[in-house]
């Protein structure tokens, strides 16, 4: 089955609380208090397992959703398995909502006051923490960890991507819709590295920056690990273009211009200091490098980072989000300079729904290419939902930043 390597990867991280929650079930009411007080904002009305509703929250205006909880054995897997439980415990039909987006919105908008209730704790963090390190980012494991998202079939996000295929968040969405807002981020990309002669993009996707950036004339140098990406983009050139299946620390010679969007939240902290080096060395003096990356609020990031979320275990191995302030401390520290900022967490919001709508319309009207099974097209479902409620809670934001080299 087509995707069975994501849902393989994430059921390592496993949470199976057994007959025991039938029999701590009365502990679940002071879980259920500490939700109570850490919800400062929006509600929960909750339909618990013996038959009574409790509403939660409630105290000031947010995200209000309702909820239907089937089992108390979903408790006790978010109590010890975090998000990564919470999701299993959906999976095995233990809870229901009326709005996953506002369900999952409402728990992160209030993650500072919920504190560490809703994330995984006790032996369950370590044992996912010890799988999550299976995950890390050599040459050899980032090649696996690409491959098992984005090597799912060309055929498959086409099926939901609009015709660009492009995979990172749109900017500046109006009535013209998803594709017209993703050339404003193409643009915007390009505007900010000027008229350069040579550009080295680090993470092409589909190549539909490096054909934008082409067609001003650049000569572009457009590396990624996805074989079925390069082999979209070769079929689909319209320009020359040098595709090359490179991991960015082994890239040589020296550009105009580097341009990277969204590849930097796979390398895992560890590689931000080489990303940068890599971003120092190859870009010529007086150059521009163009950069899109996704951030954890910086309060949130160390307890973020601390555990193992979902989409860590499902959907990207190997992954992490950006502290923002960090990242720019390593930039500044190699001579880069950090300039022009611009952050659009509710056009990727928006990039999310429209995402999600395609995926249901596809998977509706049966043009999901063959090979995925209903439990891959829920898992698909989930994470675009959990997505999209990261960016309308606001913990969760994307920036464009420049950074040039004196």
């Amino acid at each position: 089955m087509r995707g069975e390597r994501l849902l393989r990867a994430g059921d390592r991280f496993a949470v199976r609380p057994g007959l025991v929650s039938r029999l701590v079930a009365p502990g679940f009411r002071t879980m259920l208090d500490r939700v109570d007080r850490g919800l400062e904002t929006g509600s929960l009305r909750a339909h618990l397992p013996d038959g009574t509703t409790r509403t939660l929250g409630g105290r000031q205006p947010g995200f209000d959703v309702e909820i239907w909880l089937q089992d108390w054995r979903a408790l006790l897997r978010l109590a010890t398995g975090g998000s990564i439980g919470w999701f299993q415990a959906w999976e095995a039909g233990e809870w229901e909502a009326d709005d996953k987006v506002a369900l999952f919105a409402l728990f992160t908008a209030n993650a500072r006051t919920l504190g560490d209730t809703a994330r995984s704790s006790g032996p369950a963090r370590w044992a996912t923490k010890l799988a999550h390190r299976l995950n890390r980012n050599s040459r050899a494991g980032a090649a696996r960890n690409i491959a098992a998202h984005y090597d799912l079939g060309n055929d498959f996000y086409a099926a939901w991507l609009d015709s660009s295929m492009s995979y990172s968040s749109a900017l500046a969405f109006g009535e013209d819709g998803l594709e017209a807002a993703q050339r404003r981020k193409q643009d915007a990309i390009a505007d900010r590295l000027g008229a350069p002669q040579t550009v080295l993009e680090i993470g092409c996707g589909w190549g539909s920056l490096a054909q934008r950036l082409a067609q001003d004339g650049a000569r572009v140098k457009a590396i990624s690990l996805s074989e079925e990406q390069l082999r979209w983009g070769r079929e689909h050139n319209r320009h020359a273009i040098d595709y090359a299946l490179q991991d960015y620390r082994d890239v040589e010679g020296s550009f105009d211009a580097i341009a990277s969007v969204e590849m930097v939240e796979a390398l895992g902290r560890e590689n931000w200091p080489v990303f940068m080096d890599c971003i120092a060395r190859h870009l010529k003096p007086g150059g521009r490098a163009a950069i899109q990356y996704i951030s954890m609020a910086d309060d949130l990031f160390e307890t973020y980072a601390a555990s193992v979320d979902f989409i860590q275990a499902y959907i990207f191995p190997g992954g992490l989000l950006i502290k923002s302030s960090e990242f720019r401390e390593l930039a500044e520290e190699r001579g880069l300079q950090w300039r022009d900022e611009q952050r659009f967490g509710a056009d990727y919001a928006e990039t999310l729904r429209c995402w999600r709508e395609n995926f249901e319309r596809a998977v509706a009207q049966s043009r999901l290419p063959k090979g995925f099974d209903q439990r891959f097209v829920r898992l698909w479902t989930y994470y675009l939902c959990y997505c999209e409620a990261g960016f309308r809670a606001g913990t969760i934001d994307v920036h464009q930043v420049t950074l040039t080299r004196n």
